[in-house]
């Protein structure tokens, strides 16, 4: 028998330890075991350690009276863990505690009493806005009191956000701010705000944020600014690495630049009337020339008038000295109608306009282009005609000479129009004036003791 010994570490500390092999006859069953003591040595069934070697059998008896023991003292523990439970169980009924059946009972109550608040609340999502009757800014902030007020846990408040967004327009309330926060108030806050890094990296409550980022982009879609209390709620609910917060750190920054862009401002929030449209409607169109004055004339003061209603017409004094020069000769036209939008409201207008002179010639520069302003002390021209540069007014397919917007679009609105420009302009009575209008039906609006009504009609050239 060959015995070697050798220093190992075992658990952070070297002790010696005995590496034995047995190289003897075939009965002997060579093993190999690293214990962390030599006071287990003897005790060791699968090391052995002894000056006279073992059969196999010998070995595999000693191998089965330890696992004996430790089977003994597994079912010793069992018993006495049954014991100490079947204990519990008596001191609870001495108690009146409840039983697991008893616990399982009612966790099962509560988890049928979240389904019911489930159902209850996608009920209340697809009805509460539907259902309600008046369509206006009281009527959706009690959707969104129904909701907050409902007991049960919001489990589809993403859905019940959406709903929000979704039927803003249809209550009028797409621009009001106080919405918008009443709608991100529904989030709750402090519990989605990350806490470690990882969850900054892995975008915490990704469904939240992406809801929140489509609230924001709604707002800037109906030019809606937030303002800095809506960033104090959005670091409560994301804190400062949420996506939604850094959308609205962008919006503060690119909404102010373009908030006063629009060379041609109306009115917040957007007049309904459409009369006032038109008249913005006209200033916008004959920004043009500077010298353009829009006038509003009332059909009652037209003889032989059938519809009572207004005109809002602008004309500019270049326009008034184009339409004394033109030939008496050939005809006149009224066109129309044509659509420009006031912000988000559409608005029809008529033009009195003319044939171009056949021999006009124009020039072949762009006028209006900035980038190619021509030096006339540097740059020789080619063409020895003198051609004089057209106004505003004259267009390549067409003269412009009035435009006008009425309440109710319709042949004798126009011809009452023309009428009315003819006591300023007298060349018109000696003029052929053709109509030449297409077909529209829309909302007319007229003027009658004060007051505004709307009828439908279709109009017919």
């Amino acid at each position: 028998m060959l015995v070697t010994r050798k220093l190992v570490p075992v658990s952070g500390v070297s002790r010696s330890c005995g590496k034995i092999i047995f190289e003897q006859q075939k009965n002997l069953l060579t093993n190999l075991k690293l214990v962390p003591s030599s006071e287990r040595y003897i005790n060791t069934g699968c090391c052995l350690m002894f000056s006279k070697p073992y059969t196999r059998e010998k070995l595999k008896d000693m191998s089965n009276q330890k696992t004996v023991k430790i089977n003994i003292q597994k079912l010793e523990e069992t018993e006495n863990g049954k014991i100490e439970k079947t204990s519990s169980i008596k001191d609870r009924e001495k108690k009146d505690l409840p039983m697991e059946t008893e616990v399982e009972s009612e966790q099962q109550k509560e988890k049928r009493k979240d389904k019911r608040w489930r159902a209850y609340g996608r009920q209340l999502i697809l009805s509460s806005f539907e259902s309600a009757e008046s369509k206006n800014k009281e009527s959706f902030l009690e959707c969104l009191r129904m909701y907050t007020n409902s007991p049960g846990k919001k489990v589809d408040r993403i859905l019940f956000i959406y709903a929000a967004l979704k039927y803003m327009e249809e209550f009028e309330v797409h621009k009001d701010l106080e919405i918008y926060k009443a709608i991100l108030d529904i989030l709750p806050k402090g519990s989605m705000v990350p806490t470690n890094v990882f969850q900054t990296w892995f975008m915490h409550y990704p469904k939240e944020q992406y809801c929140a980022v489509a609230l924001l982009e709604q707002m800037e879609d109906n030019s809606v600014m937030p303002d800095p209390e809506m960033e104090s709620m959005l670091l409560n609910i994301f804190s400062s690495h949420g996506l939604p917060t850094q959308k609205y750190w962008k919006m503060m920054y690119w909404m102010p630049k373009f908030k006063n862009l629009n060379p041609w401002p109306v009115p917040k929030p957007i007049p309904n009337d459409p009369f006032e449209l038109a008249k913005l409607a006209m200033v916008k169109i004959s920004s043009i020339d500077v010298q353009s004055v829009v006038s509003v004339f009332d059909t009652h003061e037209v003889e032989d008038s059938i519809d009572k209603t207004w005109i809002v017409s602008a004309m500019a004094p270049k326009q008034s000295e184009l339409l004394r020069k033109h030939d008496k000769s050939k005809a006149i036209y009224v066109e129309g109608p044509y659509r420009i939008y006031v912000a988000t409201k559409s608005v029809d207008y008529f033009i009195l306009r003319a044939d171009p002179a056949p021999n006009r010639k124009y020039p072949d520069v762009d006028t209006d282009a900035v980038d190619r302003i021509r030096n006339p002390y540097l740059e020789a021209t080619t063409s020895k005609d003198i051609i004089v540069v057209p106004s505003v007014h004259e267009e390549v397919d067409a003269t412009i000479f009035a435009i006008c917007a009425t309440g109710t679009s319709s042949k004798d609105t126009l011809l009452s129009w023309v009428r009315c420009l003819q006591r300023s302009n007298p060349v018109l009575g000696e003029l052929a004036i053709v109509f030449t209008l297409k077909n529209v039906a829309r909302e007319g609006y007229y003027i009658e003791e004060g007051h505004e009504y709307s009828s439908r009609e279709s109009k017919d050239s």
